[in-house]
C-alpha cells in the first residue's frame, strides 16, 4: 500500500500546511503549475516525487519534468497531466492518450477548482486537487491525499485551506 499526496498549482509557493498534510504520505504527485523549482527541491528531499510541468512552468521545470506521465502504482494504472478536462470535456491535448492507455486513474491541475469524478467510458477516476498556491482565482487553496492497495483507490481526503 502507498499513501500517495496530490496537488496542482502551487505557482511557486507550498504551505507548510499543506507538507504536514502530506506527512504520511509516501509519494507525492505535482501536477503542474509548480512555478519555481524550489518548491519541487522542497517535495523532492521529503518524498518520493512524481511532477509533471505546466502552463506557467519555466524552462528549467520543463526539463526536469515532462508534460505527461504514464505510470503504474500499486497496480493501478495513472494518466498525469496538467491540462486534462474532465470526463465528458477532455482536453483535445489528451482525449487520444486517455482512449489509448486506458488507466484506472488520470490526475491532472489547470481549473483550481477541485473535481473528483468517475468516468463510466473509461473506468477511470478522475481527480483534480484544485489549487494549493495564493495566486489565482480560486478561493479555497485544496490538496488531496489517497491510498493506492493492491490496484484499489481509497480513503481519499481533502485538505481546505483559506486563500490567505
Amino acid at each position: 500500500m502507498k499513501k500517495i499526496g496530490l496537488l496542482s498549482d502551487t505557482h511557486g509557493w507550498l504551505d507548510p500546511k499543506v507538507l504536514a498534510f502530506f506527512t504520511s504520505c509516501d509519494e507525492v504527485w505535482h501536477c503542474g503549475d509548480i512555478g519555481d523549482s524550489a518548491v519541487s527541491r522542497r517535495l523532492a528531499a521529503d518524498f518520493d516525487l512524481r511532477a509533471v510541468y505546466g502552463n506557467i512552468d519555466s524552462g528549467e521545470l520543463r526539463r526536469e519534468f515532462s508534460k505527461t506521465l504514464i505510470f503504474e502504482c500499486e497496480g493501478v494504472k495513472t494518466v498525469m497531466t496538467h491540462i486534462g478536462g474532465y470526463p465528458g470535456h477532455y482536453d483535445a491535448g489528451i482525449r487520444d492518450v486517455l482512449y489509448r492507455e486506458h488507466p484506472q486513474l488520470f490526475v491532472c491541475g489547470h481549473s483550481h477548482i477541485l473535481k473528483v469524478m468517475y468516468d463510466k467510458t473509461l473506468a477511470c477516476l478522475h481527480i483534480n486537487p484544485g489549487a494549493a498556491g495564493r495566486f489565482g482565482f480560486h478561493q479555497v487553496r485544496t490538496a488531496v491525499r489517497f491510498d493506492i492497495d493492491r490496484g484499489e483507490i481509497k480513503n481519499l481526503e481533502v485538505l481546505e485551506l483559506d486563500k490567505n
